[in-house]
């Protein structure tokens, strides 16, 4: 079986082996490595390096097709309904350094999770999370009674014969954005209103990132507001570790760690530069993810540009003084081996106009479905079940 994946330590590229390599997490959970004869499955992250390992081919997968959830996919995930030429992007498996994850299986996580909610809070990022452990479980069991409600800033999924209730709060800085006088303030140090829809929660899987870094009109306010006094901007990583703060002290005061499990995910890294993955060569597609068909396979990464990594440093730093921190799901660098996974033209909220500017249009940003996010759930389902 082909291995597809890159050798990279931190930003660092180690010689590769033969046609295999191995990529590590950005940030190192283990201070050792045990390789066994046979495959273990450890959620602890003291034997099993979880978000350390290989891209394999695997022709079992997708585990599911985005015709059998048709209603739950949004236009913009849904790249094999809107175009998408090629298939061999949603045949690979993560495979851990040493240890085999169990294959997800949606009959199992319902009945573990019987009369439980699940609440991804965050971005658009969440939102595509959400939509793959719906796809997941829903493939699964296709017969059971289910109850959708897509709304903002929340939406929720339920499957009725199991009392399992899967919901996506939209709060894509975490903290509270309000309007005043006609002006959006985000309010760096005021969780209150956006918190108010957690709280009953039984898992909790947050995640920010992006939108701390737009400008122009991708930007998500008008005014920052702190200790009383508003901005018209500021440092975006002074605002980040002020709004992480905020957020931080929010699960240490009000969550009780004895009933709710508390998650994580890392920031998920997008592909607009081909000078991650070609070495420095003239693209032969164009400037971004458009025409990618399968993972990186050069001798080294090179993480995308400085943003993420800093917002990455400024989130580990808060999580690390938490009284109980979450457990974070460290998706970065085996997501950043997936230029193939996005949307990019393959999307229902691009016109015919936008598709035929791939140089501009493309998204390589979010994900496709079934695609990446399902490996996210993967690793969410191993660690929440065994």
């Amino acid at each position: 079986m082909a291995l597809l994946c890159c050798l990279a330590i931190f930003c660092l590229a180690l010689p590769q082996s033969s046609h295999s390599a191995v990529i590590m997490s950005m940030r190192n959970h283990h201070n050792t490595h045990h390789h066994s004869s046979g495959p273990m499955i450890h959620t602890n992250q003291t034997t099993c390096a979880m978000f350390a390992g290989t891209w394999v081919q695997d022709d079992s997968y997708p585990m599911y097709q985005s015709s059998e959830c048709p209603l739950i996919i949004d236009p913009e995930f849904n790249c094999q309904m809107y175009g998408r030429p090629d298939s061999e992007y949603l045949k690979y498996r993560w495979r851990p350094l040493n240890c085999e994850l169990p294959r997800f299986n949606g009959v199992e996580f319902l009945l573990k999770m019987k009369g439980k909610t699940v609440m991804f809070v965050g971005d658009s990022l969440g939102r595509n999370q959400w939509e793959s452990l719906v796809c997941l479980i829903y493939s699964a069991a296709p017969q059971t009674q289910t109850q959708m409600v897509k709304g903002d800033p929340l939406s929720t999924f339920s499957f009725l014969d199991y009392g399992v209730t899967l919901q996506y709060y939209r709060a894509p800085y975490l903290v509270d954005n309000d309007m005043m006088e006609g002006k959006r303030v985000l309010r760096l140090e005021d969780i209150y209103e956006n918190s108010q829809a957690w709280r009953s929660a039984d898992v909790l899987s947050f995640n920010t990132g992006h939108w701390w870094s737009h400008t122009g009109g991708l930007q998500g306010w008008d005014y920052m507001e702190s200790g009383g006094k508003y901005y018209k901007d500021m440092d975006r990583l002074a605002a980040l570790e002020k709004g992480m703060r905020t957020w931080a002290n929010w699960v240490d005061k009000y969550i009780d760690t004895t009933r709710t499990r508390v998650f994580f995910l890392s920031i998920s890294p997008t592909h607009y530069n081909p000078n991650e993955w070609n070495g420095g060569a003239t693209p032969t597609t164009t400037k971004n993810c458009y025409g990618e068909t399968s993972p990186m396979t050069v001798s080294g990464v090179v993480y995308p540009g400085t943003t993420y990594p800093d917002q990455m440093r400024v989130m580990d730093s808060v999580i690390r003084e938490m009284r109980n921190p979450p457990f974070l799901l460290d998706i970065t660098m085996l997501s950043e081996l997936r230029k193939d996974g996005h949307p990019s033209i393959y999307s229902g909220d691009l016109s015919p106009g936008q598709r035929a500017n791939p140089a501009r249009s493309a998204d390589c940003s979010h994900w496709c479905l079934p695609g990446l996010p399902d490996t996210w759930n993967q690793l969410f389902y191993t660690t929440l079940l065994f």
